[in-house]
């Protein structure tokens, strides 16, 4: 027997999968007919997402991360070439740079939102930069149309990361539109999800052969050519990072229903907007909920107090966590460090509350009262 549902259930967890008796379906027919690598339902699932933006293809791979270290080959960044990345994003961002050989260079965030802004990307601009990724954190998108010229008569290549941000918008433009390439994730618990995988958006006919080539290690034929004749032949260097088609079908079915799945987010993130209203010690970053499909609902936490309201919230059964320790603080990233004040703060502030589909407005209610009870008992003690 299931366990029943119970109202502090899902604020137990801070994100969990979006998945639905369809979505099994989905997984299982692809099962059934034999298709456990690439298939029918991949390149179904690239047409329905490039029709879902509007755009001419999508590239999907095993995942987000390795959109991104493909999107910076593409891109033609090299050993050495140095890519401007914030500092305050998951550290997927920073190995994509790393596997091919490139070094990051950390930047500041605008911290009412976490995103990164025309004039942090400025300031860090070197001769030795040859690209830049923004990180559209919590699904806010950021507009770098201002320093788009800047960047082209530098030959500075815009790799978007774009993998909190599927259905998101600056304005009526979609992510992915904007003549970027940007570089999605269908990852477990992403506001479109494949289980696993992820999705680049050429800007070329070209540059779309070159990721399919990629990703299937360097050849360039399909699977229906390479069965077809008796040989193939290896053009480049590559990765295995075809998505199959079971992940590709649980998209597919994901996407039918995304319309609704967006805005059950949206309605989520403007109830704890309104419940968190006016609660002083905690302010809320700001995902522009009106453009975005929000992935995530994030406060800072003042005084010094986030450690301590973490505890109190996890021994009340509240799954908050953190999003994310700055990168150019972990050891593994020492070595291009540089100082970033802001970011600093910020990450010592964050709190990430419960937040996913299975949650309701009382499930938001409850976690709100905890954390209100929480801020309390912090304050009594201060």
């Amino acid at each position: 027997m299931s366990k029943p549902h119970t109202l502090s259930e899902p604020a137990s967890v801070n994100a969990r999968p979006d998945l639905t008796e369809s979505d099994y379906a989905a997984a299982s027919a692809a099962l059934r007919a034999g298709q456990f690598g690439h298939g029918a339902a991949t390149d179904q699932f690239e047409r329905s997402v490039a029709a879902h933006l509007g755009v001419d293809d999508v590239v999907a791979v095993s995942s987000g991360t390795a959109a991104l270290q493909i999107a910076l080959t593409v891109a033609g960044i090299h050993r050495g070439d140095e890519v401007i990345v914030p500092s305050m994003t998951y550290c997927a961002s920073i190995h994509a740079i790393l596997a091919g050989g490139a070094r990051p260079r950390f930047i500041e965030v605008d911290p009412t939102t976490l995103c990164v802004t025309a004039e942090t990307v400025v300031e860090a601009l070197t001769t030795r930069t040859r690209a830049v990724m923004p990180v559209l954190y919590g699904g806010r998108a950021v507009d770098l149309a201002a320093i788009h010229q800047l960047l082209d008569a530098r030959g500075i290549s815009v790799v978007e990361d774009a993998a909190h941000a599927f259905g998101s918008s600056v304005g009526t433009r979609l992510v992915g539109t904007a003549g970027l390439l940007t570089c999605f994730s269908f990852g477990p618990i992403k506001n479109l999800t494949c289980i696993e995988g992820g999705a680049i958006v050429p800007r070329t006919p070209s540059e779309a052969a070159a990721a399919r080539r990629l990703r299937a290690l360097g050849i360039a034929a399909s699977q229906a050519h390479r069965i077809a004749t008796t040989t193939y032949t290896v053009d480049s260097a590559g990765l295995r990072a075809t998505m199959s088609a079971v992940h590709a079908a649980v998209g597919c079915s994901q996407l039918e229903r995304f319309a609704r799945s967006a805005a059950h987010r949206r309605e989520l993130w403007r109830t704890y907007r309104d419940q968190l209203h006016g609660l002083d010690g905690v302010k809320l970053i700001d995902v522009d909920v009106e453009n975005s499909v929000p992935f995530n609902c994030v406060v800072r936490v003042h005084r010094g107090a986030r450690d301590r309201l973490h505890t109190r919230m996890r021994d009340n059964g509240i799954g908050v966590g953190v999003h994310y320790p700055p990168n150019h603080l972990q050891p593994a990233f020492r070595r291009w460090h540089r100082p970033l004040p802001v970011t600093e703060r910020v990450g010592r502030e964050i709190l990430s509350l419960p937040f996913h589909p299975a949650m309701t407005a009382l499930d938001v209610e409850h976690v709100v009262c905890q954390l209100r009870g929480a801020l309390d008992s912090e304050g009594s003690t201060r």
